[in-house]
């Protein structure tokens, strides 16, 4: 979470006493009528409140009584090619940015950029998914979540994340081949049942459906709104209390 730097501190303290300091200020001046003596009154009383509050602000961020932590969680989508896990995850991440916590966001393609030569057998699979259950494993370290979308057709690579990182959710995007197929402005689905593409989830390899997954969402029912909602509603029941 963020810590209030000193700096902050000072200046928030500083913009609290003038608008404090002329209210007093004006108090003093109708009762007295002494314009000296206001202003005397005024400057003491910033120089003296000014340190006080400084001083209590840095008393009170090391008093834990009353602050919550929000533990690290995982936010896993997975579904099928062109599924819309990645337009989905993007929205939820920018969602989630709003509410101030610390926030990653992993998505198979720029992982995939930095690791080229990753392969997609399903061994080679496994082993980067093992990769990205590390890079979680580092962050959450630090108390950052992790918003992440991938393929991930193994349940056994599934597996493997939750069990090394904290609070994991797996979120299933289903959607049929069909419906992947009309959506693939990329063309990727025509390639792979041509073979130009080899292991290809859904055509020329298995994608085996999560058997418990916390949210399921089926794209061909809900919207993308909807889904959104849905999924946040949850994380903030679950861990944004």
């Amino acid at each position: 979470m963020y810590k209030e730097t000193n700096i902050r501190s000072i200046v928030k303290g500083i913009t609290w006493r003038v608008v404090a300091t002329t209210t007093t200020m004006t108090i003093v001046y109708l009762f007295f009528g002494n314009i000296e003596l206001a202003v005397a009154t005024g400057l003491l009383e910033t120089v003296a409140k000014v340190g006080l509050y400084w001083g209590h602000e840095k008393i009170w961020q090391k008093v834990r009584w009353g602050r919550k932590k929000i533990e690290p969680f995982n936010l896993w989508f997975t579904g099928l090619p062109l599924s819309g896990k990645t337009t989905i995850a993007d929205k939820v991440y920018e969602k989630l940015q709003k509410l101030d916590i610390p926030l990653e966001r992993i998505d198979s393609k720029d992982i995939r950029e930095m690791f080229p030569n990753a392969g997609f057998s399903k061994n080679e699979r496994n082993r980067h998914i093992k990769r990205i259950g590390h890079l979680v494993q580092t962050l959450q370290k630090n108390s950052i979540s992790t918003v992440c979308s991938f393929v991930s057709p193994y349940r056994e690579s599934r597996k493997l994340i939750r069990e090394m990182v904290k609070n994991n959710i797996v979120v299933y995007i289903k959607a049929d081949i069909e419906e992947c197929k009309k959506r693939d402005y990329k063309g990727v689905y025509e390639k792979a049942l041509s073979g130009e593409i080899k292991n290809f989830t859904g055509i020329s390899d298995v994608y085996e459906e999560p058997q418990h997954a916390e949210i399921v969402i089926d794209t061909t029912k809900i919207g993308i709104d909807e889904a959104v909602r849905i999924i946040i509603k949850y994380v903030k029941k679950e861990y944004i209390k």
